[in-house]
């Protein structure tokens, strides 16, 4: 007798369950803040991706309360066919112009970006160089090209170069039937790690060999560079990233990704990314909020919001005192990143699944909520707890994480 789909799931699951892997929704029963509500109690919230602390804002929510009187709630239709409205088209137009492009295509989500952008510009006689721990949606997206996959080690601009200088070799005339051609994907700020990028060094590679570069700067819009437009605007590279990559969901606070590039990419996206094509456009509502919120980050609040939120990683830097610092790549316990790095993302190393699910279950048991994060986000045996601030903590609740993780973790001894 054939096994039967739910005895299928059940066998993988328990499969999951045994090697300390298995994930599960947890409701919150609030807004976005940096306190929400699980069951009835409140936490302190270390684990969004809300940096700026946008995604409850007044004025945004007035906004979509606006759009909705004006447009309402849904699209009707893909953009191609009469999804195409006025919120979404004002979007985009704000979009090109933060990040100093000719043009910009909003999808839904930055998956959706990445695995409709990615396929269409590369084929299978293409060549894509892909940085190690670069996001799933851009994996998915580059094996769904069907391109010849190559992968650099993580910000070794070294090892990059010896995979370009490979593809050069493999390279024939671009534009022929059997031409193909080099592309170059990697992300300003990573998810996991918080690190940065080698972006200059990368774009000379770009130039040198030819190739088209692609940067996802989901953890970096609104955060860095002139009005929040990234890292490649702040170290002045906006017209070397041919594809530049966003999303709306995080340092925004609303939802939805974005390609910014020139208008001969947007039209070709506009005709040839599938995600794009056959979805249903962003609601009026949603395209609206994530206006509103770039008006916000450009502005003198915006400005406010990046000082306090770079204030308060400085305070938790500060707090960690020098025996739970440890070089990224070491397998010691603690926090793995430079003292005085920028970035919103702490990744607090444990190492083993079960342990790092142990460490945050003893947190949550103090009201701080920071969820372990276990391979298949990241690779086996690195898990650990990733730590986000937002310009909406206080010091003093950062300095009580700090004091309460070192507790636990001593406490729980999880690496002996």
């Amino acid at each position: 007798m054939s096994e039967t789909l739910n005895q299928f799931c059940q066998r993988s699951l328990d499969t999951v369950q045994l090697e300390g892997l298995k994930r599960q929704l947890r409701l919150i029963e609030s807004p976005q803040s940096s306190v929400v509500q699980i069951d009835g109690r409140e936490y302190q919230n270390f684990s969004s991706n809300d940096y700026l602390g946008l995604a409850n804002h007044p004025g945004i929510k007035e906004k979509v309360l606006q759009t909705m009187e004006a447009f309402g709630t849904g699209a009707g239709a893909s953009p191609l066919i009469s999804g195409f409205q006025t919120p979404q088209n004002e979007l985009q137009m704000a979009l090109a112009d933060l990040k100093g492009a000719e043009s910009a295509l909003v999808f839904h989500s930055g998956y959706c970006t990445a695995v409709g952008t990615i396929p269409a510009l590369f084929e299978p006689t293409d060549i894509l160089i892909i940085d190690k721990l670069c996001h799933a949606s851009l994996i998915d997206g580059a094996r769904r090209s069907g391109a010849k996959l190559r992968v650099f080690r993580h910000n070794d601009t070294v090892d990059l170069e010896k995979k370009l200088k490979w593809a050069a070799s493999q390279s024939t005339t671009p534009g022929t039937k059997d031409g193909n051609h080099i592309g170059i994907i990697a992300e300003s700020v990573y998810s996991m790690d918080g690190d940065h990028a080698p972006l200059k060094q990368i774009a000379a590679l770009k130039h040198a060999y030819g190739a088209w570069l692609m940067i996802d700067e989901a953890h970096s819009t609104g955060l860095f560079g002139k009005h929040g437009a990234g890292l490649i605007q702040e170290q002045g590279l906006s017209g070397q990233v041919d594809i530049q990559m966003g999303t709306l969901g995080k340092a925004l606070g609303c939802s939805g990704g974005f390609i910014a590039g020139s208008k001969l990419l947007v039209d070709f996206l506009i005709n040839k990314a599938r995600s794009f094509i056959y979805s249903t456009a962003p609601s009026p509502m949603v395209s609206a909020a994530a206006l509103a919120s770039l008006h916000i980050t450009t502005s003198e609040e915006g400005e406010h919001l990046r000082k306090t939120l770079f204030d308060r990683i400085q305070t938790f830097h500060e707090a960690v005192g020098e025996p739970w610092r440890n070089p990224i790549g070491g397998t010691a316990s603690g926090l793995h990143q430079k003292a005085g790095l920028t970035s919103p993302i702490l990744p607090w190393w444990v190492g083993d699944a079960e342990k790092a699910v142990r460490l945050s279950q003893a947190l949550m048991d103090r009201g701080l909520f920071v969820p372990a994060i276990r391979y298949p986000t990241v690779p086996p045996n690195t898990s650990r707890l990733r730590i986000t601030l937002s310009a909406s903590h206080s010091s003093a609740a950062i300095e009580n994480l700090v004091k309460q993780l070192v507790h636990c973790h001593e406490q729980l001894n999880p690496c002996s």
